[in-house]
């Protein structure tokens, strides 16, 4: 069997914004659409532009300013909707309308109250209406899943004759399973005797957990497209993800004769902007992308990634743009807990090590989860050589000029290697300015990701910033701190990145003992 290119259309922009509370702005919609380019999706929904203003100007601006991947817009089989959605999608040099008819018994007799000839009817005159417009269109029979099979074949049938260039095969409430979709696929196949002329799409929802696997059936049986969201956002349960879609294939791609366009090094950076855009956090267990996705706590899965990845990890966190987390807790074993001080910035002895791990085992025991300062004060009290070349940087007073009219200013009052030393240097806000300031001091330290938090509610909140930085070479360090001044957190953070790229540059330099 040929292996195939599977064709991933996005519509995290418009069936994942109609999660509840997932309405997005205008930035947002067009900053996630140009995410969505460097992601290489093949197709982006861009929205519904007959539902309001700003859905139409939001689908208008991203067919003017995306170039790359076909932009579609979705249409009820209204003429006025159709009119809309060209009316904004026209401005791609690869425009769809993508057009829908729910054709199963419940809808068409309690929503539409239409019978089945007036459906086909409507289908086929849609289709060619949508088809003088664009000849990109695609057709869904909304909830094809409980649709009659002979029916559903009658109407794909209608509407490829008519021009649709693409058949969507939803699942609209989520209710099957893997094998029966596929079997809806293999029908399709079989029974639709013009269904070369079309490509075959899956657009799957998740109540019942089942949209990929749903998915991943449907490309088993010959689908070249599939419909997935960012985060697996959508209505109710939400849609297939796609990034569990693209990672299936991706590390099954031998068995399952299929491959996606996907840039992969760009999946973990576009799910994080579709979570800060939307607000819509991701579980923590979440496949590939949750914050759970490559940590390992227990000893066991602890030693065997550092002993070689693929022991526990079936795909590399690299791949998608991320790193692995060695979590340590209460299950975690000595190989993970010396790598991590190695990472601090400590080499220490066997003897140390064994009363450094039952301590951490102690607080674990209280606390679950044993953050990098607890280490730090662990370490501090069992090593007594140690504590001196823990923090060459240390912080005595920061100073922040800012205002509407001033250029903002960092000045840092730091004691480094045990002397004194001020540096100030302006940004574009008051935590830019103290990390070009920090730039002076620790240049190997690049700065890759910069996230800040409330941990509390109200105006007093605690604000907690992390940081991935890494040194010249691209060894990343993962950095937490909390302060009730975020541009004091954001410094402390920064201060502690540069000391753990220096410590961890000092040691394996071979300059500690």
């Amino acid at each position: 069997m040929k292996t195939r290119k599977i064709k991933i259309f996005d519509t995290t922009l418009r069936d994942g914004e109609q999660s509840p509370g997932c309405t997005m702005t205008l930035e947002d919609k067009f900053k996630i659409a140009r995410q969505l380019k460097k992601l290489n999706v093949d197709i982006i929904e861009a929205g519904f532009p007959i539902a309001s203003p700003g859905d139409f100007e939001a689908v208008k601006t991203i067919a003017q300013e995306i170039k790359g991947p076909t932009i579609a817009g979705l249409a009820r089989c209204i003429e006025k909707d159709i009119d809309q959605c060209w009316n904004a999608v026209q401005y791609s040099p690869k425009p769809r309308i993508h057009i829908f008819l729910a054709t199963s018994p419940i809808h068409m007799k309690y929503k539409l109250k239409k019978t089945p000839k007036e459906i086909i009817r409507d289908a086929v005159k849609f289709t060619k209406y949508a088809k003088n417009y664009c000849t990109n269109v695609e057709f869904s029979p909304e909830d094809a899943s409980r649709t009659q099979p002979k029916f559903l074949y009658e109407v794909l049938e209608k509407v490829i004759d008519a021009g649709a260039t693409t058949v969507n095969i939803p699942d609209t409430v989520g209710y099957s399973i893997p094998s029966e979709f596929a079997q809806i696929i293999q029908g399709i196949k079989k029974n639709v005797s013009n269904i070369d002329q079309a490509t075959i799409s899956a657009h799957c929802h998740n109540d019942l957990g089942l949209s990929v696997a749903n998915s991943i059936a449907a490309i088993e049986q010959g689908a070249g497209q599939v419909e997935c969201t960012i985060n697996g956002i959508g209505e109710r349960a939400g849609n297939a993800s796609l990034e569990e879609i693209v990672m299936t294939l991706e590390t099954r791609k031998k068995d399952l004769k299929a491959y996606t366009g996907i840039k992969l090094n760009e999946i973990y950076k576009t799910s994080r902007m579709v979570t800060l855009c939307t607000g819509m956090t991701v579980q923590r267990n979440k496949a590939i992308v949750g914050e759970n996705a490559f940590a390992h706590e227990s000893g066991i899965h602890q030693h065997g990634i550092l002993s070689h990845p693929k022991a526990y990890e079936i795909m590399t966190a690299k791949k998608i743009g991320r790193t692995t987390d060695m979590i340590i807790g209460k299950h975690s074993g000595k190989h993970a807990i010396q790598s991590e001080l190695e990472k601090m910035g400590y080499k220490i002895t066997r003897k140390e090590l064994n009363q450094i791990v039952e301590k951490i085992k102690t607080l674990a025991d209280k606390q679950k989860i044993v953050q990098e300062a607890d280490l730090d004060a662990i370490v501090r009290d069992v090593c007594t050589k140690a504590n001196d070349r823990i923090a060459p940087i240390q912080i005595e007073e920061i100073s922040i000029l800012t205002g509407n009219k001033v250029t903002p200013t960092a000045t840092l009052k730091l004691k480094i290697n045990g002397k004194t030393q001020t540096i100030a240097s302006t940004g574009i806000g008051p935590v830019d300015a103290v990390a070009n300031a920090m730039a002076q001091i620790a240049p190997s330290m690049k700065l890759k990701e910069f996230e800040i938090r409330a941990v509390t509610s109200g105006t007093n909140a605690l604000g907690e910033v992390t940081i991935k930085v890494e040194d010249q070479k691209h060894n990343p360090f993962i950095v937490k701190a909390v302060h009730e001044d975020i541009v004091q957190a954001s410094a402390i953070a920064l201060v502690n990145g540069a000391n753990k790229v220096i410590n961890y540059q000092k040691m394996h330099r071979g300059k500690f003992k």
